[in-house]
């Protein structure tokens, strides 16, 4: 990936209409990176190696600060890359090293190291599950797969260990052991059922309708590229709940699964954000969580698989307008 698209995507940028004071970086004679207030005051000072194209100068979005570089004078920890305070310069975390730089957020949360040990954060900054295994992959459909006693290469992956513990954990961080009886609401993981791991208020639940009483036309739409013949019993689509409003986020999102509970897009792709009073539906656009009005995207999609259906009249997964 890009490495100024990978920069953009991994910054908690929902600043969405929370007034805040105006934090911006600045660049020092020797090429180091800090950030100033409006007033000029130095908050955090310029002691970071950055290596994206961020421009003196250049607004801090979100709720926290991340430097995607080194810290002079401090040799990188082991498994980790990048610093990350909160707006008032005090130290918070440091992420996960994931693709070439600091970890994504995936339903919510980032990874993060603390002695060796990795734990998650939400976009504020606050430690949500704290740091106790060797490694934990990213949270999906609610759950994340962890691993004791793993050994990591430098190809970002795992040897094989004798001894190495591996399990599963929930969203409050507890263990959860695979179920043999199981049904279809429940989801697969490795081969192993784990119980269904949402729960939802009437007013969740008639988030989540509005969705899924328009999940053969998502569908339709999400599937119309795809190369393969995919059965209508594999078209549907799962929506899922995966953060609620809080302090600095005003939103629910929802997130969009196939048949087989897998993600269809880690950062952005077919997610949604609706507004705490349930009246506003958005879509997250791009890789800096760009609000579009979901009516517009929808046109836009729409579009879009009309002109990829006549510039290749030959897709088998076809895009049927029963809009007008």
């Amino acid at each position: 990936m890009n490495k100024v698209l990978l920069l953009i995507a991994m910054i908690p940028i929902l600043a969405f209409s929370q007034e805040k004071e105006v934090l911006r970086y600045f660049t020092s004679k020797d090429n180091l990176v800090g950030v100033k207030n409006q007033k000029g005051e130095i908050i955090i000072p310029a002691q970071f190696k950055i290596y994206s194209d961020l421009k003196d100068g250049e607004v801090v979005d979100g709720e926290t600060v991340l430097f995607d570089g080194e810290k002079k004078g401090e040799k990188p920890k082991k498994n980790t890359w990048g610093y990350v305070y909160d707006r008032k310069g005090n130290f918070l975390y440091t992420p996960f090293l994931y693709d070439n730089g600091p970890d994504y957020f995936v339903e919510g949360l980032r990874r993060f190291v603390k002695n060796g040990k990795i734990g998650f954060v939400d976009r504020n900054g606050k430690v949500v599950i704290e740091p106790q295994h060797d490694f934990v992959d990213h949270f999906t459909y609610g759950y994340a797969s962890f691993c004791d006693g793993c050994k990591r290469n430098e190809d970002d992956g795992y040897i094989k260990v004798p001894g190495e513990k591996w399990g599963m954990m929930n969203v409050k961080g507890e263990i959860v052991q695979p179920i043999t009886k199981y049904s279809d609401k429940d989801v697969k993981i490795v081969g192993k059922y784990y119980p269904y791991p949402f729960q939802y208020s009437e007013k969740e639940k008639n988030i989540l309708q509005f969705f899924d009483q328009q999940n053969k036309l998502l569908s339709d739409l999400y599937y119309v590229n795809q190369y393969n013949k995919i059965p209508e019993k594999e078209k549907r689509l799962y929506f899922e709940m995966v953060e609620r409003p809080k302090e600095n986020f005003p939103y629910y999102q929802v997130n969009t699964y196939d048949y087989t509970k897998h993600d269809l897009g880690m950062l952005y792709r077919f997610k949604f954000l609706v507004s705490e009073d349930a009246k506003t539906v958005y879509t997250i656009k791009s890789y800096n969580e760009q609000q579009v009005p979901f009516e517009d995207w929808l046109k836009n999609e729409i579009k879009e698989a009309k002109q990829y259906q006549k510039e290749h009249p030959d897709n088998p997964n076809k895009f049927k307008d029963n809009q007008n």
